[in-house]
């Protein structure tokens, strides 16, 4: 370990004395300068029209962005192209251009910064990758990359026939990062790709969406392991125990997922649907792997596992038809018009925008209550997903105001009392009178 610390000093120390107390590092450094401050010239005058030519013809949003990024780095590609004449130019006179190669180290570092950051979504993740990167360009500019590797390199351990080095980790985490990123960035293209085939209907549009990410992230991970060293053929011998963990910890989480595909295949909920299970009436919002969210009328939103909506009675009113009929109870008096009464049920509907005219609303008698006769009004929305209550109550407004114009009277619960003729309450009553 000491060893390794005293060489790394030492390379540091060659490389301050070789290459910033010379005469030929000034002048590299003023190569490197007017690289710079050209670039800008250049790139401040190409860039912002190759901009607005992107702004103005291309529609793809993420090929819009890939090539924002690469306009983004143009001034820094300038600048590599500069100081690579620069450096030819100090090699045809014999002489090392280690600054120049330094200062041409790090653009490339910077474009390759530019581009990655531009991927990663995460604004963490992006500042630690844009860390290690720096990280990695400075250690090369200084010469001590090569004994630092060799020094992870030694780091290692066995497992069965399998050498894994702390080196070989790290680049598989980065490389994992990386590709999780561009999986994460390709299924939101390919998710918007696929919302845009409307001839598809949305819970097949939802499947080939899941299907999709599941296949891109598969792929990030196992080529992850693969790069690390990992021998993908030996995860069979964990397959019987994967299993059982299946079977045991991960029922319900399986079950829920299964119960998801089964739905989207079967076409019997999808997004956009009104439902109505468990007491829980919404509109369903989206499909996940593990459960459906359906919102509600009162904002609440609603996580229902999908294995609930396999096992349960699920009332989807919006499955084959989005047309459905409310029936509205209303009690009349015994005294009233009966007819009048229906006749005004059927007017009550007439200038509300929500209730269909085809199929006609209908006015019908159900029954004869104890103080009331009993009516129900049956009207059609196709609009399940603005809400019931609301059409009931305009409805209801409509026929209070109605029957009051028309003399029509609501009940009012009534009891007529029975006293019988040797009851002590009959003849108190009875002495009173006579009093």
């Amino acid at each position: 370990m000491d060893k390794a610390i005293d060489d790394i000093v030492e390379h540091l120390l060659n490389w301050v004395q070789a290459n910033v107390l010379t005469w030929e590092t000034g002048a590299q450094w003023l190569c490197a300068a007017g690289a710079f401050f050209l670039a800008l010239l250049v790139w401040g005058r190409i860039g912002p029209r190759l901009r607005q030519k992107v702004d103005d013809h291309v529609t793809g949003e993420l090929i819009h962005s890939v090539l924002v990024a690469l306009i983004e780095t143009g001034k820094l590609a300038t600048l590599v192209a500069l100081i690579l004449v620069c450096e030819a130019a100090f090699r045809s006179m014999g002489l090392m251009p280690r600054v120049l190669t330094a200062v041409s180290h790090l653009a490339v570092a910077g474009i390759a910064i530019k581009l990655l950051t531009g991927i990663i979504q995460s604004r963490s993740m992006a500042r630690g990758t844009a860390a290690l990167i720096w990280t990695i360009a400075a250690l090369h500019i200084f010469g001590l990359l090569a004994p630092i590797s060799e020094f992870l390199e030694d780091l290692s351990f066995s497992m069965g026939e399998d050498r894994f080095t702390a080196l070989g980790a790290i680049k598989g985490l980065f490389l994992a990062i990386i590709l999780l990123q561009a999986a994460s960035v390709s299924s939101q293209f390919a998710n918007r790709r696929i919302d845009g085939l409307k001839d598809l209907s949305p819970s097949l549009r939802v499947l080939m969406s899941k299907t999709v990410k599941i296949a891109l992230f598969t792929a990030a991970i196992l080529f992850a392991m693969s790069s690390v060293g990992i021998d993908l053929t030996s995860l069979a011998i964990f397959s019987s125990a994967l299993g059982v963990g299946i079977g045991f910890g991960l029922k319900t989480i399986f079950s829920n997922f299964v119960a998801g595909i089964l739905l989207l295949m079967d076409n019997s909920i999808k997004p956009g649907d009104t439902v109505e299970v468990g007491g829980v009436f919404g509109v369903v919002r989206d499909m996940h792997g593990r459960y459906t969210s359906v919102l509600t009328r009162d904002g609440k939103e609603y996580l229902i596992p999908n294995e609930q909506l396999i096992a349960n009675e699920v009332i989807n009113w919006t499955y084959s038809d989005s047309n459905i009929r409310l029936k509205i109870a209303v009690g009349i008096s015994y005294q009233s018009d009966l007819k009048k009464a229906l006749e005004l049920l059927e007017k009550a509907v007439v200038g509300l925008d929500r209730v269909l005219r085809n199929p006609a609303p209908a006015a019908r008698l159900v029954g004869f209550g104890d103080n009331s006769v009993d009516l129900e009004l049956r009207v059609w929305i196709s609009d399940a997903d603005q809400g019931v209550a609301n059409v009931r109550s305009e409805v209801l407004v409509k026929v209070w105001e109605l029957f009051h114009d028309n003399n029509i009277e609501f009940p009012f619960p009534q009891r007529d009392v029975l006293l019988k003729s040797d009851s002590e309450l009959n003849v108190k009553i009875t002495k009173d009178g006579e009093k």
